[in-house]
C-alpha cells in the first residue's frame, strides 16, 4: 500500500517564521496562449521537505551531494504521545540504539501536531531534547516529524526560546547533532495515523545545486 504523507504546495501555506512566503501562480493559461504553465516561488524548506547537512552546518553536504538511494528509508514509527504544548521529548521516549533493528535508518516521531497544521498552534510542537538527538545519532538513524522540526519553533509573536518556556534550548542543537552525522531530517509530515511499525518511507528532494534542503514528495509504503 502506499500513502502520501507530504503537505500540498500552494499560495499562502504555512512557514517557518521567517521562512518565504509560498506563491504558486498561473504564468502562461489555455485562454491566451493555448498551453499552461505556472510560476513558482518557495524556500527550500517549504512544506514537506528534507534538511541537508549545509541547513544548519557551513561545511555540511548539500543536498545535490547525497547520493538519491539515500532518501529511501526503512522507517520505524515512535508515538510518544501524549504531548503537550512545546513539550520536550527526551531520549528515554525514543528505542535504545540496541533495540532498533540494523536495518532501519529513521525514526518517524507522531507527536500528533499535524492537526494542527495552519494554525498558530503548530509552532507550539513538541520537540527533541539534544539527548534524543544524541541518541538518535549513536544508532545511526534519522528522524522524521509532523511539525517543523526536531527543535522548537518561535512562538507566534515571540521569540526562541519562548519566554513563557524559559528551559527550551536556544539555537538548533537537535539540528546540529544530527546533520553532524550526516543523518536525514524530514520534516512537516502528515498522514502518519493508521501507519504501521515498520514502513517504506521515499522523500526524494529537487536537485538543487548546492542546496541546504529541499520539499519532497513523501510516500509512505507498506505490504497490506
Amino acid at each position: 500500500m502506499f500513502r502520501d504523507c507530504s503537505r500540498p504546495i500552494e499560495t499562502g501555506m504555512p512557514t517557518y517564521p521567517g521562512d518565504p512566503d509560498v506563491s504558486l501562480a498561473p504564468d502562461a493559461t489555455h485562454e491566451a496562449d493555448g498551453y499552461a504553465t505556472s510560476e513558482l516561488r518557495t524556500g527550500t524548506h517549504a512544506g514537506t521537505h528534507v534538511d541537508a547537512p549545509r541547513h544548519t552546518l557551513p561545511e555540511g553536504e548539500a543536498i545535490d551531494e547525497r547520493g538519491v538511494g539515500k532518501f529511501a528509508f526503512d522507517a520505524r514509527l515512535v508515538d510518544p504521545r501524549p504531548l503537550t504544548p512545546r513539550e520536550p521529548i527526551g531520549a528515554e521516549a525514543l528505542p535504545d540504539p540496541d533495540a532498533i533493528d540494523p536495518d532501519v535508518d529513521l525514526l518517524v516521531v507522531r507527536t500528533g501536531w499535524a492537526a494542527h497544521w495552519g494554525t498558530d498552534r503548530y509552532r507550539d510542537h513538541p520537540y527533541l531534547t539534544a539527548a534524543a538527538a544524541e541518541r538518535c545519532r549513536a544508532a545511526g538513524v534519522g528522524v522524521g516529524l509532523d511539525t517543523f522540526g526536531p527543535d522548537p519553533t518561535p512562538a507566534a509573536g515571540g521569540a526562541n526560546p519562548d519566554p513563557d518556556t524559559p528551559d527550551e534550548p536556544d539555537g538548533t542543537p537537535a539540528h546540529d547533532a544530527l546533520l553532524r552525522g550526516s543523518l536525514p531530517i524530514v520534516e512537516n509530515l502528515c498522514g502518519l495515523d493508521g501507519l504501521p511499525a515498520r514502513f517504506r518511507l521515499y522523500a526524494f528532494p529537487l536537485r538543487l545545486r548546492d542546496g541546504d534542503g529541499s520539499p519532497v514528495r513523501a510516500v509512505a509504503e507498506w505490504e497490506d
